[in-house]
């Protein structure tokens, strides 16, 4: 957000002026910041076929799935709906993967079935698969590296006791069953989690997969997943892509000289490309003071924005209403009928009952994982694009809530 003659801007266009027109909780994503964060990602892997496919758990509205097919991504989709949106949204079967976790094997037939890319991250399902598919459908397979790394142990995907992806040490046996099968394996995969640093996480995770792909001859990539850290707070500490890029890139080209052939290198981005893109915007219903603490009560709550509750995840907030006001401590707040406090002693512009309240960082995994708890309606999304805001999901409504529940007679 950008402070212009005394009244916040995103993009250009006046937060308070989007309030009233959409009036609030509002969701609203940055086309613009989007788009950078794609061409940042884009140029920071030298000399290498790069595949970027955005993992669409992260914001699925299907305006933005058409927004990142037009940049150029591929889609990363965790379940068979997501496929689906992703079909609907224009991508081609060949430019989605599908990477689930824990599902049947009637999901996986449903994925065959539209033509999409594979992603088998368990024994027992890739047996089932050579067995009905043999070679006549490629796959990819999920390995787990045992590298613990990560924000929160939530989104560590990649150690010891995670529930993800096919243990390094039952390669041998998954060797065994591909040749069996004659399984048609086309890349490797691993995701180690998300808020990551370091670029030796990734490249020890890189040097196992390199280690596998001697087991298999007709690899066509390796993707790395993602995981990528975005800034939270100022002054935050961030993933140094042009670094990380670097050495990776490097690395992989060595690799792939050795394999005899150059493969496509391949990440998942999802929450570097739409975090940082996304304002949540409420309003202050009331502020109370009681014995020992200022809050700022807000007409929104975990139903809408739930990772500060679920991952203590950390999120900006500006008062858009009162940017030259005294700054005061606040704990912010939700209404419902649970704790859900956004954020402790946070020291805000003074904060009056009706200011605009701004949540920055609310791309990724904001809207996706609202509910309807308390029977709250969900909010609406509010995207902009060229210089424009404009409304790409309405706001819920009481026949929302009511459109799936069958009443009978009592």
């Amino acid at each position: 957000m950008e402070l212009i003659n005394g009244r916040y801007h995103i993009d250009g266009v006046d937060v308070l002026k989007i309030v009233e027109e959409f009036d609030s909780p509002v969701y609203v994503y940055s086309a613009e910041t989007m788009k950078n964060q794609f061409e940042k990602l884009n140029n920071a892997f030298p000399g290498v076929k790069l595949g970027l496919h955005y993992a669409c758990k992260a914001l699925s509205n299907i305006t933005i799935l058409k927004y990142m097919k037009q940049l150029g991504t591929g889609l990363d989709a965790v379940s068979i709906q997501e496929v689906h949106l992703g079909l609907k949204a224009g991508y081609e079967p060949d430019q989605i993967l599908y990477t689930p976790n824990g599902v049947s094997m009637e999901e996986i037939d449903m994925a065959v079935k539209l033509g999409v890319k594979i992603n088998i991250d368990n024994i027992s399902i890739l047996e089932q698969f050579g067995a009905k598919y043999a070679n006549s459908v490629p796959v990819c397979i999920r390995v787990n590296p045992h590298i613990l790394a990560g924000g929160n142990h939530k989104i560590s995907t990649g150690h010891i006791d995670s529930k993800f992806g096919i243990s390094y040490y039952q390669l041998r046996h998954v060797a065994r069953v591909v040749k069996l099968y004659r399984i048609n394996v086309e890349g490797l995969h691993m995701h180690t989690g998300s808020d990551i640093l370091d670029a030796e996480v990734f490249i020890r995770g890189a040097e196992l997969l390199f280690d596998a792909a001697q087991d298999f001859e007709d690899l066509k990539y390796m993707d790395f997943g993602s995981g990528f850290k975005v800034a939270y707070k100022e002054a935050d500490i961030t993933t140094d892509i042009n670094d990380i890029g670097g050495k990776i890139a490097s690395r992989f080209k060595e690799f792939c000289q050795q394999y005899g052939r150059e493969l496509e290198l391949w990440f998942e981005p999802g929450k570097f490309l739409v975090s940082e893109s996304g304002y949540f915007l409420v309003k202050t219903n009331v502020v109370k003071q009681t014995t020992s603490t200022m809050f700022a009560g807000v007409d929104s709550g975990l139903n809408h924005l739930i990772r500060p509750m679920l991952y203590d995840a950390y999120d900006k907030i500006t008062n858009g209403s009162n940017p030259t006001g005294t700054e005061r401590i606040y704990a912010v707040v939700g209404y419902i009928c649970e704790t859900d406090t956004f954020g402790w002693d946070r020291k805000l512009n003074e904060v009056r009952e009706g200011d605009i309240l701004a949540f920055h960082n609310a791309g990724a995994y904001g809207f996706s994982m609202a509910s309807n708890y308390n029977s709250r309606f969900r909010p609406a999304e509010v995207f902009i694009y060229n210089g424009k805001a404009h409304l790409i999901r309405q706001r819920e409504t009481l026949d929302d809530l009511l459109r799936n529940q069958v009443e009978i007679d009592l």
